[in-house]
């Protein structure tokens, strides 16, 4: 199985790691609340293969999705990964009640890397990113050093069992630091149209060459609404939501988009916003969002 590359280009994510700027983000392949199974696994599985066949290259997941569901389901649906490029991430567990634990120490840590390891049926992980952030609102950054957690994955990449490493929800402080102990990839931080407060970190991650994936690109459990979006929307033939995935894109080169859906119908629009061509007036309403 091998992708095709979108129209919307591709990124370097690491020597020998091309990836198209629009990916797919698997939380929502997981039951209500990233909780169990889905309703229609079988359903979960086509949008996978959907994806794929519509050129998508790059897959975003974590072992705690479900937990263990969304990669198992991955596996069923796209091992051995041929042309693929499978993102994960550690830092968190779930609770019987599926709350989010942190868990970051480094035993903690290895344990996590084992289970993807496991459920996605591979000997050595693409990317790990260290889900680091939980602040009062759970997607914003927590201050503080991430030196010890984030060492453990280098001693897990010097090992062989990952390739390479990003970060997740994190400040400019904890990528200069993570940068410092060895080289990431990509940064994961929340990000759309209507929240920006990454716009320093997003030029300068550009001018050193390292991919920002913003999560929640459309607004995560409170999609995005605007009566701009909207009105932009209609005068494209788009979907507002489309509209946002095509601003976003040309926000900037670095940007890689993981919008995750359950559905094969929002799959398609998702995917159509890299052909979406947004006027500069556009472009301005959209700017003035912020």
């Amino acid at each position: 199985m091998t992708a095709n590359t979108l129209a919307g280009g591709t990124f370097q994510l690491a020597e020998g790691l091309p990836v198209g700027r629009m990916g797919y983000g698997a939380m929502q392949l997981a039951g209500p609340g990233v909780f169990g199974p889905p309703a229609d696994r079988a359903a979960a599985v086509a949008v996978l293969r959907e994806a794929v066949e519509l050129g998508v290259n790059h897959i975003d997941t974590a072992d705690f999705y479900g937990p263990h569901v969304t990669n198992q389901i991955i596996r069923e649906a796209l091992h051995p990964y041929d042309g693929l490029v499978v993102v994960t991430k550690v830092g968190a567990v779930r609770d019987a009640e599926g709350g989010w634990i942190h868990q970051r120490s480094p035993e903690q840590l290895r344990a996590q890397v084992h289970d993807n390891l496991r459920n996605l049926g591979v000997d050595a992980l693409d990317v790990v990113n260290l889900r680091v952030g939980g602040g009062d609102d759970g997607h914003s950054a927590v201050r503080g050093s991430i030196a010890e957690p984030f060492l453990a994955l280098v001693e897990m990449q010097q090992e062989g069992l990952i390739r390479h490493l990003g970060i997740s929800t994190v400040n400019a402080e904890q990528v200069a630091e993570a940068r410092s102990i060895a080289p990431i990839v990509c940064v994961q931080n929340a990000y759309n149209i209507a929240r920006r407060e990454d716009d320093e970190l997003i030029d300068s991650l550009a001018a050193q060459g390292i991919a920002y994936v913003p999560y929640f690109p459309l607004g995560g459990f409170s999609p995005l609404q605007s009566e701009v979006l909207d009105a932009v929307a209609a005068r494209l033939g788009a979907t507002p939501m489309a509209v946002a995935l095509a601003w976003l894109l040309r926000r900037s080169p670095n940007i890689l988009l993981i919008p995750g859906t359950s559905s094969l119908g929002h799959l398609r629009e998702n995917v159509a916003a890299v052909s979406l061509d947004l006027p500069d007036d556009v472009l301005d309403a959209l700017d003035a969002l912020a």
